[in-house]
């Protein structure tokens, strides 16, 4: 059921973090035919490389052409941390992924999977669900673009959050029609904090006493990159033939914890 052997895999953001930790994972499950897109060169066992800006549009229809028909499983898994100023953080973590997405899902197998990184801090999505319906119907880069910006009483304040709450969003709107149409499931998974080369930018984004307490929350353990790898690699797999339109929270409990009514908020004052 976990057997990538004879499947062709796209990962974004395979150089570092959860992605570099999935194609080590990937290429031990049989994958040999597995590329990366990235900005910086993988040094794991990818088979091929693409330098990929996924903040540019170009860049992705370029990945796009070079990659083809036949993919079995994407991972969208390039991501950036709400230190970047909106525009930019939406074009990665929003724009980027759907384009690419697009661009590819016409020829992918049928049977096949996509994966997308979104995040906890994504959950607020209902309380913006009008205005992300309205995104993500925008296919348009700079429409989108000009979007973003005129919605800024929205996107500026917490850009980070509200890209992952389009992630959230796009994964549960578009399975649908891409599991009726072609075959293909879509998915999310959903960490809370992890033990990365992005954790300083997330501490400064989001206050290291936050951070703090949501490991101190879920067991006093930081998640890492292999936890969350582990978890991306199982829903690109046929282990999780029955999932689709999911955003699966990988947060050790602390969603769970505060829906409860568990959480210990005294530390944060």
């Amino acid at each position: 059921m976990f057997d990538y052997s004879g499947k062709k895999v796209i990962l974004t953001g395979g150089s570092s973090g959860v992605g570099a930790a999935a194609v080590e994972m990937i290429a031990n499950l049989g994958c040999n035919d597995l590329t990366v897109l990235d900005i910086n060169e993988p040094t794991g066992p990818a088979t091929a490389y693409i330098p990929t800006d996924m903040s540019d549009p170009d860049s992705v229809d370029a990945a796009i052409a070079e990659i083809g028909d036949g993919v079995d499983v994407l991972f969208n898994n390039a991501g950036v941390a709400g230190v970047h100023e909106p525009d930019f953080v939406l074009r990665v973590n929003s724009l980027g992924p759907p384009r690419l997405t697009r661009g590819l899902l016409g020829g992918m197998s049928s049977g096949g999977a996509i994966v997308n990184t979104a995040s906890i801090a994504g959950q607020g999505w209902p309380e913006n669900l009008g205005a992300i319906m309205e995104l993500l119907a925008i296919e348009d880069w700079e429409l989108a673009r000009a979007w973003v910006a005129d919605h800024a009483d929205i996107t500026a304040g917490d850009p980070y959050a509200f890209s992952k709450q389009v992630a959230q969003v796009w994964t549960m709107q578009g399975s649908r029609t891409m599991h009726h149409e072609r075959g293909v499931r879509m998915n999310s998974v959903c960490p809370g904090p992890i033990d990365t080369p992005l954790i300083g930018d997330f501490i400064q984004h989001m206050t290291e006493a936050l951070i703090q307490w949501a490991v101190d929350q879920s067991g006093g353990v930081m998640l890492t990159a292999d936890d969350i790898a582990r978890t991306l690699v199982m829903l690109g797999s046929d282990a999780s033939a029955a999932l689709n339109g999911h955003n699966l929270i990988a947060d050790k409990g602390l969603s769970a914890s505060v829906a409860t009514g568990q959480a210990d908020y005294s530390a944060l004052g």
